[in-house]
């Protein structure tokens, strides 16, 4: 192919990403007929919700080498199995396992839901390392999504938020339907990018929460969230209430249908002082 051929086909390609992502903002990226959050000011998943302002991230995360966990850490995903996971039903997960990574499969492809760890935790911190398809697959509300679900009912949300996209409290980072991350630290689309998670579990006595739950996130070693109080389980265009629950639930990672990839997972029982 000669250069003045490729140079045309290039600007094609450039013309026809250009035109489509217009097309994609065209679309409505939030709501306002949801519940309003505590404070009064704005919707689950507003529309009017201003967008974090975009940091470039430090060079924290290796595209080649995962970062080797602590010696205390339970693994539960090294890039060679999924033992430490099930599915829904107990089954064994048939996420694609290759060169070190697990991939969410297609939609129809039996066992492909999302999965479930067979250990369960409370206070947590928790490392895994994720990535987007490259080019992106879907529009703007739904690209590159999947989730990390803390005792299955408490999402920190993954997604492909290079430069924006989605609902400011749905995009990459945000504890999905209630904050957004303080800032947007996304690599773009096929780079490997880092949550390193502290949670904290809900207390309930009886019936009645006695204190809420709590997220610390880094992402990409940028603080996205600072103790921030989850507000009750996460869902989508709606606020749902606290009901009372264990102390220790399974950990789950969302099968959306995109093939979102991971990688090196370890988390890290926390115990409170004596």
């Amino acid at each position: 192919m000669s250069t003045e051929l490729r140079v045309v086909r290039l600007s094609l390609c450039l013309l026809i990403f250009a035109f489509q992502g217009v097309a994609q903002q065209s679309r409505p990226i939030g709501y306002q007929d949801t519940p309003m959050l505590p404070g009064g000011k704005w919707h689950v998943h507003d529309s009017a919700r201003p967008q974090p302002i975009e940091v470039t991230p430090g060079a924290t995360c290796s595209q080649t080498t995962p970062d080797r966990p602590p010696s205390d850490a339970v693994v539960l995903f090294d890039g060679t199995n999924l033992s430490k996971w099930r599915t829904a039903d107990g089954s064994e997960p048939a996420w694609i396992i290759k060169e070190g990574f697990a991939q969410i499969p297609p939609a129809e492809t039996p066992n492909a839901g999302s999965i479930f760890t067979r250990e369960s935790f409370g206070d947590c911190q928790l490392h895994i390392e994720w990535a987007t398809p490259d080019p992106p697959v879907g529009d703007v509300m739904n690209r590159g999504n999947s989730g990390i679900f803390f005792q299955g009912l408490y999402e920190l949300q993954v997604f492909e938020s290079y430069h924006g996209g989605i609902y400011a409290d749905g995009q990459a980072a945000a504890i999905y339907g209630q904050y957004p991350p303080l800032v947007n630290a996304s690599r773009p689309p096929g780079r490997w990018q880092v949550f390193d998670v502290l949670f904290t579990a809900p207390r309930f006595e009886g019936e009645k929460l006695k204190a809420p739950g709590y997220m610390t996130v880094l992402h990409n070693g940028v603080a996205v969230h600072n103790h921030a109080a989850i507000l009750g389980p996460t869902a989508h265009r709606t606020l749902n209430q606290y009901k009372p629950h264990g102390e220790q639930a399974p950990l789950m990672l969302q099968a959306h249908g995109d093939p979102v990839r991971v990688r090196n997972i370890w988390i890290r029982r926390l115990k409170d002082y004596d």
